[in-house]
């Protein structure tokens, strides 16, 4: 029996169909299914066409389809543009006061406003009709909607319930013998693992992707005991994140691609006075202000090579909502345990899609000690040591002057232009540099999947990975998946890529960005598939065009 099953609720904006899609993924994460869903959004208030496609698995999926088995259409436009995609089997589920069609009509306009609801309601109508046409048991589909719908609850169940009684039911999916797991967009898990990672303080001016990390955080503050702030622009948000990481504060700063431009002055100073910050870059569609509210993954030089002079940074690319808690926690460490900035590099996908995730990934992160001062002598912030890597101290702790700069300096802090204290310095960062690829090798920076010993494989990363794993299972070849960029695990590569005789890089930007990188270190692909449009791979876009080259 089937039991992977792809469901598409459509409208137009402001009719409420992000929202009714993560109330349909908890009907089916109720009955124990693994869920991913995918959020395609206009950049409007009003009008257009946006929609979620909801995947509903036994096993952990991480992308949606190209097929859909259920098309719930709030309005004949999303018919229309959806119906070739629709399976053999398929089932619209539609409303019958705009429109008919085959399948099932509800009207669900009519039940919504004789039940005394507004109209924004009709989308909790639909899916009422759903969980009937699914075979889905009233008690618990209401259990879904009580806990979901906290405001006008008795309204929004009274008209579901409608809904339901005047539905017929048309199959059964079962419910699984395993139990719900939590649902996170990659926003959320970035957010959570920053504040288990010990977050003190959140800074950032609204950008998409990147927002829903602002809007997270400021509304759970008070239960994290942290502080968030929005300042005025991208500008104000990193100097202020660099002050406060000085007075001590764990601080994570978020923006997508324009923003970060704006904050690339401030990045160097970050190198210079060697503070650290984590700031996360949710890449979309660009250049420029590009497309708002679609992906690319065009930012990768951009992150690597921001900032004037000679520095490293550590560049991390997280390709799911799992990775992207847990990598978060490992780049707020990293940054504080080095003295440095840490990005991580996320994508529209990564940031706003949404996934189950297993229960125990909280075990993979805490907080970790910096160098703290020893308190024996003067204090010099900028001690010149073996790794490179100077005590930490801030304003306010005893007997101590902790100063920090943006120009060259001495181990005090001190403004110099002598030839031997400018080479000193840098000397002793370029140490410090070292030291980080040495623990970049150390950490799980290159990820394999599939047939481990093919002589056939594909390289991806980010939120390419979903696509491409399914595409490399069901070839029967290897996937690796690079996650640091910077510094590069040369060694864990060159591993990973041992026996493979045809390579092929998969990407979704126009340049082959990773690739470009692959080869700074002598690694040559053979083949590259590139994608920008704006939206994702699908699995089977992959197989099909990885086909065609091996």
């Amino acid at each position: 029996m089937k039991k992977d099953y792809s469901i598409l609720i459509g409208g137009a904006a402001g009719e409420g169909s992000r929202v009714a899609g993560l109330l349909g993924a908890k009907l089916l994460n109720k009955l124990g299914y693994r869920i991913f869903i995918y959020d395609d959004y206009q950049s409007l208030i009003r009008g257009g066409h946006n929609f979620s496609k909801i995947r509903a698995s036994e096993k952990k999926i991480l992308s949606q389809r190209r097929g859909i088995d259920f098309l719930l259409a709030l309005n004949k436009d999303t018919i229309e543009r959806h119906k070739d995609n629709l399976g053999k089997k398929g089932i619209i589920i539609y409303n019958s006061d705009k429109m008919k069609d085959r399948g099932i009509g509800i009207p669900i306009e009519k039940i919504t406003k004789e039940e005394g609801g507004i109209p924004i309601m009709k989308n909790v109508a639909l899916l009422g009709g759903f969980a009937k046409v699914i075979g889905m048991d009233w008690k618990i589909a209401e259990e879904v909607f009580k806990k979901e719908l906290t405001k006008k609850t008795d309204l929004n169940l009274k008209i579901a319930k409608r809904a339901y009684r005047e539905t017929k039911n048309l199959i059964k999916i079962e419910k699984l013998d395993q139990e719900p797991l939590s649902l996170l967009t990659g926003n959320e898990a970035i957010s959570l693992g920053a504040v288990k990672a010990g977050l003190n303080l959140y800074l950032a001016y609204p950008m998409t992707p990147a927002s829903s990390i602002l809007h997270y955080l400021a509304a759970h503050q008070e239960e994290f005991n942290i502080a968030v702030s929005h300042p005025e622009n991208e500008i104000a948000v990193i100097n202020m994140a660099l002050g406060a990481a000085y007075a001590g504060a764990r601080t994570m700063v978020g923006t997508s691609g324009g923003g970060f431009a704006l904050m690339t002055e401030a990045l160097s100073m970050a190198a210079q006075s060697e503070t650290p910050i984590l700031i996360v870059e949710s890449q979309r569609t660009a250049p420029s202000s590009g497309v708002p509210t679609y992906t690319g993954q065009g930012d990768l030089f951009f992150v690597m090579g921001a900032g004037h002079g000679d520095f490293l940074r550590f560049v991390i690319a997280p390709g799911d909502a799992e990775e992207a808690f847990y990598l978060t926690g490992e780049a707020l460490n990293l940054a504080w345990k080095y003295q440095t900035p840490a990005i991580l590099l996320v994508d529209k996908e990564v940031s706003e899609n949404t996934f189950s995730v297993d229960k125990d990934i909280e075990k993979k992160v805490r907080p970790e000690n910096f160098l703290a001062r020893n308190k024996k002598g003067n204090y010099k912030r900028y001690k010149d040591t073996k790794e490179g890597i100077s005590p930490l101290a801030f304003p306010g702790q005893k007997n101590i002057i902790s100063k920090a700069t943006s120009y060259e300096h001495d181990e005090f802090g001190i403004s110099t232009e002598e030839e031997k204290d400018i080479e000193k310095m840098q000397n002793k960062r370029l140490r410090k540099f070292k030291k980080m690829a040495q623990e970049v090798e150390k950490l799980e920076a290159v990820k394999t999947y599939g047939k481990k010993n093919s002589q056939k494989a594909i390289v991806v990363w980010g939120s390419t990975k979903g696509p491409a794993l399914e595409a490399a299972e069901k070839l029967g070849i290897k996937m690796i998946q690079p996650i640091f960029f910077q510094p590069f695990p040369e060694k864990q590569m060159r591993k990973a890529l041992k026996g493979v005789k045809k390579l092929i890089s998969i990407e979704g930007n126009s340049l082959g960005q990773m690739e470009q990188v692959l080869r700074c270190y002598g690694i040559k692909p053979d083949n590259r598939i590139l994608k920008y449009t704006g939206r994702p791979f699908l699995p089977e876009e992959i197989e099909e065009r990885v086909k065609k080259i091996i």
